[in-house]
């Protein structure tokens, strides 16, 4: 059902609405229409939320290393994008709950909060909502998914519904995560590993010349802090081992 234009009542604006909130308290409402990535500037996620016991989703803040700061999650399977996201070279910002919509669909007023928006180096922006496959097999889910995304896309904007990815994918990247953060491994053992790999090496093999006669484990993490930032590549569908074929991405 397509979004229309907010009916005039009690003062209301006739146009979807978008409300933002920053880190000075304050809340902004914009135009849908006139919103801008600037308008995200010193935001912060909408929902105030914390962990209580017996709470039925899994939440908390993640340390990102895109953001150099903590993201807020309310799942783990949001958690789980939030981690491909941090490593996606092609993200350079990283917003959660972004802020609040509003828009009439049909007869109804609706509301909306997404779940994440993504600042791609291209200068695209993208928003994502995060569902588990079988939630969105319910019309009513999808309905209410559904309306975003016309709101976005309608915007100039990039809208994903995102429900998971390949499990071996997932494992690869929630281990490569212990490697983002500067300093867990020392910067100059990092460039002394890019310098020694060569586009096609096997991990196993590059762990070797890199080690120069020490064990070959004590090579692996500034080989796997590369994988982490993008500038080595490696089919992160096939489990961790000595046989990843690295390649040379910049």
């Amino acid at each position: 059902m397509p979004v229309q234009s907010l009916a005039r009542r009690s003062g209301k604006l006739e146009q979807p609405m978008a409300s933002i909130r920053y880190d000075d308290a304050s809340v902004r409402r914009i135009p849908f229409r006139d919103l801008r990535l600037a308008d995200f500037t010193w935001s912060v996620p909408w929902r105030r939320f914390r962990s209580v016991h017996g709470q039925a989703h899994y939440s908390g803040q993640y340390a990102s290393a895109t953001m150099a700061g903590p993201v807020v999650y309310e799942s783990r399977l949001e958690l789980a994008r939030l981690l491909l996201a941090d490593m996606d070279p092609a993200v350079r910002g990283i917003h959660a709950q972004p802020c609040h919509l509003t828009a009439r669909v049909g007869d109804r007023v609706r509301r909306h909060v997404p779940d994440f928006l993504l600042v791609m180096e291209s200068g695209v922006v993208r928003v994502v909502n995060v569902k588990p496959a079988d939630r969105l097999a319910d019309p009513q889910v999808a309905e209410a998914l559904a309306w975003p995304g016309e709101l976005v896309e309608r915007h100039g904007w990039e809208y994903e519904l995102w429900s998971g990815a390949d499990r071996v994918v997932l494992e690869n990247v929630r281990f490569l995560a212990a490697y983002r953060r500067p300093g867990v491994v020392p910067r100059a053992d990092i460039e002394r590993a890019w310098e020694c790999v060569r586009d096609g090496d096997l991990l196993g093999v590059a762990e070797r010349r890199l080690a120069a006669g020490r064990p070959g484990h004590e090579a692996r993490p500034a080989l796997l802090a590369l994988v982490w930032s993008g500038r080595l590549t490696t089919d992160l569908s096939r489990p961790l081992s000595g046989d990843w074929v690295l390649r040379r991405s910049v």
